[in-house]
Formats: structure tokens, C-alpha cells, sequence
């Protein structure tokens, strides 16, 4: 593993950390912008060169085991969500890499 992709896994473990943090406070109801936010996240980690699994997993996991106590709806649409965030930067990356060698 490269110093780059440790330090955006480190990164996108943070994010996961901070969106659930947000997420769980009683004042915050906005779920469009948490599913954003997870999105985002997953795909800039996994545009770092972190694999697209591990990226999912290192956002949302945080939200999954904050979520757990509550079994809320984000036990399941937020690992899919930033799953699909995760494999779009991975596909962004590889198409980056294939332009970039030509």
C-alpha cells in the first residue's frame, strides 16, 4: 500500500466518522444531504486510489454501527450508497488512466 492511499483511507475513514457524528445528532434531519455527503466521500477515496469495497467500507461503516442501536433504514441504503459512490470514482479513475495513456 502506497503513503497516498493510506492517507486517503485515513481521509475517508474521518468523513465516515464525521457524517455519521452529523447524522446522529437530534437536530439533524436531512437525509438527502447525508446520502450526498456518503457519496461524494466514497467516490473521492476510491478516486484516491483506494480500492472501491474498502472505500464503502471505510465511510459508511461509522453511519452502520451508529445506526445499528436504532436498526434505522441507514443499515442498508447507506453502505449502498456509498458503494455506488466508491465504484463510480474506481470507473473515473480507471477511465483518467486509460486517457492518460494514450
Amino acid at each position: 500500500m502506497q503513503l497516498r492511499q493510506l492517507i486517503t483511507g485515513v481521509l475517508a475513514l474521518a468523513a465516515g466518522i464525521a457524517i455519521a457524528y452529523v447524522d446522529t445528532r437530534p437536530t439533524w434531519d436531512d437525509a438527502g444531504i447525508t446520502a450526498g455527503v456518503l457519496f461524494v466521500a466514497a467516490g473521492l477515496a476510491a478516486l484516491g486510489g483506494v480500492r472501491p469495497l474498502l472505500a464503502a467500507v471505510l465511510v459508511a461503516g461509522p453511519m452502520v454501527l451508529a445506526e445499528y442501536r436504532t436498526a434505522g433504514p441507514g443499515l442498508v441504503i447507506a453502505p449502498l450508497i456509498a458503494l455506488v459512490g466508491a465504484f463510480g470514482g474506481w470507473l473515473a479513475r480507471r477511465t483518467m488512466a486509460r486517457r492518460a495513456s494514450w
